[in-house]
């Protein structure tokens, strides 16, 4: 049996649908279903048990033998993935501690364990976006969020743990199953959604010297592909940490146009000045360096940004029941 932890979340959910797609269905989802929507990624899906967050962190910490006997590994996905959250504490405890107590129990007893980092962790990318272990002590994350995906990182790496497991730094994810994170929705929902409100997209006009209004950049990187990458490292019980990023930056007009095409609307984009208290934390460039992914056995084909777009936005999107399973 496989436990998914964040199994309700945005990736986590995928994960278990392309599972699911592969004929498993022994998979034990693990999350923390709270009062929002998320519920409803895990509608359609197949899974012989859930279990809330809490319930399983004493399993693990009180070292519960039925949960040693029965699973063969845990894909970690649990945490607040906010870049906007201020609370540090909460942070801590909800992104590295939980992962740290899972992934020693995990190597404790031999079990696969691949967890979510993020790219966040590589700041204003002043230093690159380089997976390579002599390079993450050098990153300065920008916020709280990234900061709590380094410190496990770091602890992965300083322990040595690290040789039995996978980190996956998620680049700029976008796919079904998002809906429920409000604000910290992509750009390509957060654009569909406007388009059919208003029939314009509005955009952060730029604030640094070489960018045009539109023109920041970003590796965005469609969800499916994410989820194959994290399961290459699954399968194959890769360890280390690896970047998940198609390897090439696009412009946020390239996604806005993208997504007017998909919708077949006429381009229409609106650029508006950029919030004041955001400006000195923005990431003007980011861009996953994937040779590591690709060395490590991954020879899966990426969509560009705008299949991938299209493929979200005319499959689920413009669908009733937009999710997957």
């Amino acid at each position: 049996m496989i436990a998914v932890t964040g199994g309700a979340g945005f990736i986590g959910s995928t994960i278990i649908w392309e599972l699911n797609r592969r004929g498993i269905t022994d998979i034990h989802v693990v999350d923390e279903l709270g009062t929002d929507e998320k519920w409803k990624n895990l509608n359609g899906l197949k899974f012989s048990d859930y279990e809330e967050k809490e319930s399983f962190i004493k399993r693990v910490v009180y070292d519960d033998k039925l949960l040693r006997d029965s699973l063969e590994g845990v894909i970690h996905m649990g945490a607040c993935s906010a870049t906007t959250e201020k609370d540090a504490s909460f942070l801590i405890e909800n992104n590295y501690k939980y992962t740290q107590v899972t992934g020693k129990w995990c190597a404790k007893y031999g079990k696969k364990f691949v967890y979510a980092s993020s790219a966040a962790t590589y700041g204003d990318g002043a230093q690159g976006f380089d997976d390579a272990h002599e390079k993450i002590e050098s990153l300065r994350p920008l916020n709280m969020y990234g900061y709590s995906k380094q410190l496990m990182d770091l602890w992965a790496l300083r322990s040595g743990i690290i040789s039995k497991m996978a980190g996956i730094k998620f680049f700029n994810v976008f796919g079904p199953n998002e809906y429920h994170k409000d604000d910290m929705r992509s750009v390509v929902h957060k654009a569909f959604c406007q388009i059919n409100a208003t029939g314009k997209i509005q955009l952060f006009k730029s604030h640094k010297k070489g960018y045009e209004d539109g023109g920041q950049l970003r590796d965005f990187i469609y969800v499916k592909d994410a989820v194959a990458m994290t399961l290459h490292a699954y399968d194959k019980g890769l360890s280390g940490i690896f970047n998940a990023g198609t390897g090439k930056a696009r412009s946020f007009a390239d996604l806005a146009k993208a997504t007017f095409n998909a919708m077949g609307k006429p381009v229409n984009i609106e650029y508006i000045d950029m919030p004041e208290s955001i400006r000195e934390k923005y990431q003007y460039f980011t861009e996953a360096k994937t040779d590591k992914i690709r060395a490590a056995g991954f020879n899966g084909k990426i969509h560009t940004l705008e299949e991938g777009v299209k493929d979200y936005v005319q499959n689920y999107l413009m669908k009733d029941n937009p999710f997957l399973g």
